[in-house]
C-alpha cells in the first residue's frame, strides 16, 4: 500500500503497483461505478484538503454544469477511494472524455488524500480542464451525487453543504442516453489503420 506522512500535492512517472481513485462526483454512486469499473474496491471514504467541489462547463447528458474540484484552502472535499486495475483507469478515462492530447473534458491529477482510517493515500482524481465561468448543475445531476455521497456515508455536514448548491431544472428528461459507448474506442486497432 502507498501511504504518505502528509497530504502534499505529488507527481509521479510510473503508475503504482497499487493505483487508487479519489472519486468526489457521480461516480460515488454505487450503480455507475459497477457498471463501469466492476473490479474496482472501495477501500475508504477520505477527505481532500484545501479543494471544494464547484460546477463548470455544460454535459448535454444530464443538461447543466458538471463537477470538478478547485482550490480553495480551508475548504475541503469528501469521496470514496477505490483501488483500481489498470484497465479499470482506461475505462474511467473513457467515460470522462481524458485524451492524451489533453483536448478532453477531463484530466486525471495525482493528489494525496486522508482516510478514514487515517492513512495517507496517493490517488488520481478527475478535474475538469477548462473552467470558464462557474453554472449550476442541473438538479438530477447534483441528487445523482448527494445519492452516491449517501451511499458512501461522507459526513452528515458535507451532505448537507452538497444539498446547499443551486442547482437548475434541466430542459429535458435526463440523464439524456449516450450515442455511442466510449469504452468502444479501447477495443479500436489501428495497426490496421493507414496512413
Amino acid at each position: 500500500m502507498v501511504v504518505f506522512e502528509n497530504e502534499s500535492i505529488f507527481l509521479f512517472d510510473d503508475l503504482p503497483e497499487e493505483l487508487y481513485y479519489f472519486s468526489y462526483g457521480p461516480n460515488m454512486n454505487n450503480s455507475r461505478m459497477k457498471a463501469r469499473c466492476s473490479t474496482a474496491r472501495m477501500v475508504t471514504v477520505a477527505r481532500l484538503a484545501d479543494y471544494r467541489i464547484a460546477f463548470f462547463g455544460h454535459s448535454r447528458i444530464w443538461d447543466g454544469a458538471q463537477a470538478t474540484v478547485i482550490r480553495e484552502p480551508g475548504h475541503e472535499v469528501w469521496g470514496a477511494v477505490y483501488e483500481l486495475g489498470h484497465t479499470d483507469l482506461e475505462r474511467l478515462d473513457a467515460w470522462q472524455d481524458v485524451r492524451m492530447d489533453g483536448t478532453g473534458t477531463y484530466f486525471h491529477y495525482p493528489v494525496r488524500v486522508k482516510g478514514e482510517d487515517g492513512l495517507i493515500y496517493t490517488a488520481l482524481m478527475y478535474e475538469k480542464d477548462n473552467l470558464g465561468k462557474p453554472e449550476q448543475p442541473s438538479t438530477p445531476y447534483l441528487d445523482f451525487i448527494i445519492q452516491g455521497a449517501m451511499e458512501k456515508h461522507l459526513p452528515a455536514g458535507y451532505i448537507m453543504d452538497l444539498k446547499g448548491i443551486k442547482s437548475r431544472s434541466p430542459s429535458f428528461p435526463v440523464p439524456k442516453p449516450r450515442i455511442f459507448n466510449p469504452e468502444s474506442l479501447l477495443a479500436w486497432d489501428c495497426s490496421l489503420c493507414s496512413d
